[in-house]
């Protein structure tokens, strides 16, 4: 269904999102409106579930090396129903998967591991378990492995540009780059302890994390300050796209040309992004991609020109995998859950 916001909601929520971690006074003078205007809005669209608050732990700091991406054909013979129960079951109770969409017959996933080890122990279950059932077609399940060290996320679920163009909002965006290479950062126990809780309880007050936690809110303000300053975790508030009126998300599995890839260090490949592309990891020969649209014939246009520009530059070694979810008949299976990867590499 399409968004039926008035003017000043889609500004509230384009700086909700955009400037997620300002309190309502600061996002209202940002956004040049009333302090009482903004409380009642950012009310509203919470309680009607425009938008959700999360908090992005940057694992990299703690010895988490590799963002993978997977993603499967199904034999279209098994309800998708069965197929997430099948899946729920034997495959995204992995720590290290916290993000996992499915269609009727394709879906894919993201997960954030230490090493290539632990990846390689779900794909094995995951192939294994597909093959079993019957689920797969005729191809193994793909795996796009990004480790942090030799990749580039450019996006990481920012959706402020898609805003600012979907509600015409003249209001500048910067892009911003979550995850970039780190030293080692070691805590203690209880750091690990509250950085563990923020991400796990990310709407809760210092107080009331301080009550679960049985720490004073004065030592869980402080650390949590700390972890913010130090860009060790990031708060994020995420768009429901499907209210705001989105119909399309695309994954693109882009396979440079080996012989005449982009100039990986000087950026060249940046040249993809766009207001519509909400995810970006690169590594050297290969990219992945999220584009979300309102529409198939916006959908349709962003791919031309994409594929037209790889052509022009004599990037692609062949034609890049392109997959098109529809946000009203897919289902997210696991919905931005971070905290079973955090607990596992803090070793709490």
């Amino acid at each position: 269904m399409r968004s039926k916001l008035t003017e000043n909601e889609k500004l509230v929520l384009y700086g909700l999102v955009r400037y997620p971690q300002l309190h309502d006074r600061e996002l209202a003078e940002k956004l040049d409106l009333k302090h009482s205007t903004v409380i009642s809005i950012r009310r509203r669209l919470m309680g009607r579930n425009y938008f959700r608050m999360i908090r992005l732990p940057m694992l990299q700091d703690f010895g988490c090396e590799i963002l993978a991406i997977a993603y499967t054909n199904f034999n279209p013979v098994i309800p998708l129903k069965k197929r997430i129960e099948i899946t729920e079951e034997k495959i995204e109770v992995s720590e290290e998967l916290f993000f996992s969409l499915g269609e009727f017959e394709k879906g894919f996933s993201l997960s954030l591991s230490k090493d290539y080890t632990n990846i390689g122990k779900i794909n094995d279950v995951r192939t294994g378990t597909f093959g079993k059932l019957g689920l797969l077609e005729k191809e193994y399940p793909t795996e796009v492995i990004f480790p942090f060290d030799i990749s580039n996320i450019y996006r990481f679920f920012c959706c402020s540009p898609l805003l600012k163009k979907h509600f015409g909002i003249d209001v500048d965006v910067a892009d911003e780059i979550p995850f970039e290479k780190s030293e080692r950062i070691h805590l203690t126990e209880n750091e690990k302890h509250v950085f563990y809780g923020l991400v796990r309880y990310p709407e809760e007050a210092d107080k009331k994390l301080g009550e679960i936690l049985n720490i004073s809110r004065h030592t869980v303000s402080r650390m949590r300050r700390r972890f913010e300053e130090n860009g060790y975790i990031k708060t994020m508030k995420i768009p429901n796209l499907t209210k705001i009126g989105f119909e399309i998300m695309a994954f693109y599995h882009i396979r440079y040309d080996p012989s005449s890839p982009p100039e990986f260090d000087s950026d060249g490949i940046k040249s993809l992004l766009n207001d519509s592309v909400i995810f970006m990891a690169t590594r050297r020969f290969e990219a992945v991609i999220l584009g979300v649209y309102s529409s198939y014939e916006e959908y349709k246009t962003d791919k031309v020109e994409k594929m037209q520009f790889l052509k022009r530059e004599k990037w692609m070694a062949k034609s890049p995998v392109i997959r098109t979810y529809g946000l009203n008949k897919s289902v997210v299976i696991k919905d931005f859950n971070f905290a079973p990867i955090t607990k596992k590499i803090l070793e709490i």
